[in-house]
């Protein structure tokens, strides 16, 4: 008889909760058996529509949840005590957890019988994926909170999914991934067991509940040993750490989505195959298959999918798991000599660096270490898919193509401009038909609760039942907390300046003689937007040829950018956009800086598509490589800043 295949997600949401719900309700009708929603970037960072913060950003990568009724709204005619519900949100995940206890209440369902996953893993986002508030320990007393209070009252749900997905995407290897995912894992279990929340009897259930939401890249013998790896240390550690001596509650739980790091925008048909490709890394192995599997679609690197593309993803994996045949036999690896040498292998390495990684103090007490091995790691892979070292078809190889018939502007979802419009009126009209006394009530409780060892879930969704928003929580939360910045990575990574940058060297080291003094670059994230990634590898590669660099890391307002250009005396402004908002941030940023009296030429990169380009071009802006604008434009710059330098010697 044949295993019963994984639950199926597409991961999706976008525009508005009544949109985002339509989705669903196809997407469940086309054979979907799990919700997997994204949330927007101000939802992800504790902010409402109508937060300056937040401008360019509403429904733009996902779906906005500011209150009740949006949560309502999303899931309409779903119902949440048959569904089950991962939400992929981090530093708000008490949140939204919250409100979805909240909704199954108003609708007659015991929160008991909820299944689901929150993520909840904020060591990530540190590390990669930048949509953190807080900072780590009293994050962590967030996400000890959600564990133990779901441990009592939300039995089936999972309070975290630790999440090495993004570590991957930030460049780690299989080595690091293991480690830190494993370490992260082990940090919240600790401060879990020590916080006397939960009875020792009770551990072991605890720890049943812990799941993982991996990455599976296109080498898919590699990725097949990295989950086997995963496996049985994980199971190792649930029995040594944890004394858990049911192989059951041994189990290691995981998701996955499939590589996004190698989906390209060049010949993006090629995703195709590589999404199937890497699908097998996590099917094949029985003993190490994934629970769930959400695919990304083939359009990913140029926008938002359409739900065409979704259903594409999804259709890859019906015909996996209806029409091929790996649900049929026991593991089909159990023996091989290469299978378990690799996984061994990786074993043993990994071991070796989680207990570097403990030996710290812990994942959150190395978040600085680790963040800078990451970026060298990602600069290493840059290097060799730069070399050809790497070989990535139609990017640095075979890059021959026809035009291809699914290309064009219709080939993925725009966000409607009006959405934001809607989203602030919306969030202005929930507040006015509110009680506000109960509202000032909660917050104050909400307050008092951050402020003592209490558990934050009760006080939580009793804002999200009295009508509160997720600006509100988090900027209670941000009252007693604080706020964190996170470290760039920039400044420990080591980058690998070798033959291929000489001639880079060379131009920089001839412009420096003429200037007086290396180049300045300011490389710049404005908006919501945290995935770095990219920025922290230009500001590496620049230095490394030979760049001033200034990189102050992510989540800038166009106004601080301006100032740092200002105060930097930069000779380029380079800003990286990857969530959609450059229409809305980039005229923004490039205003202020005209107004401080900057002159350097701006440079942007990111997700910008084709039809956008001519509109920032009209600005002023440069699309071409950043070091074409310095060796055309950086000499009329620096006479401009130096008048500019005398002026201000006269005034003084």
């Amino acid at each position: 008889m044949a295993d019963r295949p994984w639950l199926m997600r597409t991961y999706s949401g976008h525009s508005t909760a009544r949109a985002s719900n339509e989705l669903y309700r196809s997407n469940l009708a086309k054979g979907q058996t799990g919700l997997s929603i994204a949330f927007d970037l101000p939802t992800q960072t504790g902010y409402d529509p109508d937060a300056p913060e937040a401008a360019g950003e509403v429904g733009k990568v996902g779906v906005p949840v500011a209150h009740l009724g949006h949560m309502d709204q999303l899931l309409d005619g779903i119902p949440v005590g048959e569904m089950n519900t991962s939400m992929t949100i981090n530093a708000t995940a008490a949140w939204l957890l919250g409100l979805y206890i909240a909704h199954a209440r108003n609708t007659g369902t015991d929160e008991a019988v909820l299944t689901g996953t929150i993520q909840n893993d904020i060591v990530k986002e540190y590390l990669s994926r930048g949509t953190y508030i807080f900072p780590p320990d009293h994050s962590r007393r967030l996400i000890v909170d959600t564990v133990a209070y779901t441990a009592k009252h939300v039995p089936k749900w999972n309070p975290i999914n630790v999440c090495s997905y993004h570590l991957q995407e930030a460049g780690a290897t299989p080595v690091q991934e293991i480690a830190y995912a494993l370490a992260t894992a082990i940090g919240v279990l600790d401060a879990v067991r020590d916080s006397g929340q939960i009875d020792a009897d009770n551990l072991a259930t605890v720890v049943g509940r812990i799941s993982f939401f991996c990455n599976a890249g296109i080498r898919f013998v590699e990725e097949t040993c990295k989950m086997r790896a995963f496996t049985q240390l994980w199971d190792r550690i649930c029995a040594d750490r944890y004394g858990v001596t049911d192989p059951k509650l041994r189990r290691f739980r995981y998701g996955v989505q499939v590589n996004s790091l190698g989906l390209t925008e060049s010949q993006p048909e090629n995703n195709v195959q590589r999404i199937v490709l890497e699908a097998l890394g996590v099917t094949l192995s029985k003993d190490a298959r994934a629970r769930s599997i959400q695919l990304p679609a083939w359009n990913e690197a140029l926008g938002l999918p359409r739900p065409w593309d979704q259903q594409w993803s999804l259709r890859m994996q019906q015909v996996l798991a209806f029409e091929t045949d790996p649900l049929e036999y026991d593991d089909i690896f159990a023996g091989s000599y290469v299978v378990e040498k690799k996984t061994s292998e990786l074993m043993d390495a990994s071991m070796a660096e989680l207990e570097d990684v403990l030996s710290m103090g812990g994942a959150f007490e190395a978040i600085d270490e680790l963040k800078a091995w990451l970026v060298t790691s990602q600069a290493e892979r840059t290097r060799r898919i730069e070399t050809g070292d790497l070989k990535v078809v139609g990017v640095n190889t075979f890059t021959e193509t026809a035009p291809s018939p699914l290309a064009g502007e219709e080939s993925f979802l725009k966000v409607k401009a009006e959405v934001e419009a809607e989203l602030l009126a919306d969030v202005a009209a929930w507040r006015d038909q509110r009680d506000t006394t109960a509202v000032t009530t909660a917050l104050d409780e909400l307050r008092r609760i951050a402020e003592s060892v209490e558990n934050i879930m009760p006080a939580t969704i009793a804002l999200a039942l009295a009508g509160g928003t997720t600006g509100e929580w988090a900027g209670a939360l941000r009252d007693v907390f604080g706020e964190y910045r996170a470290p760039t990575g920039v400044s420990g990574a080591v980058g690998h300046r070798g033959t291929e940058m000489a001639s880079a060297l060379e131009k920089v080291r001839a412009l420096s003689e003429k200037l007086g003094g290396p180049p300045k670059l300011l490389v710049a994230k404005p908006g919501l937007d945290g995935h770095s990634n990219g920025a922290e590898q230009v500001a590496v590669a620049a230095r490394d040829a030979g760049f001033e660099v200034v990189y102050q890391g992510i989540r800038l307002t166009p106004a601080q950018i301006a100032a740092a250009a200002r105060d930097e005396d930069v000779d380029v402004v380079g800003i990286s956009i990857l969530s959609g908002s450059h229409l809305e941030l980039v005229p923004d940023v490039i205003a202020r800086l005209r107004d401080e009296g900057v002159t350097a030429p701006v440079v942007v990169g990111g997700i910008i598509p084709e039809a956008d380009r001519p509109r920032l071009m009209e600005l002023g802006v440069d699309l071409r490589l950043a070091s074409a604008v310095v060796a055309s434009s950086s000499l009329s710059h620096r006479a401009a800043r130096e008048a500019r330098m005398r002026r201000r010697a006269v005034r003084r």
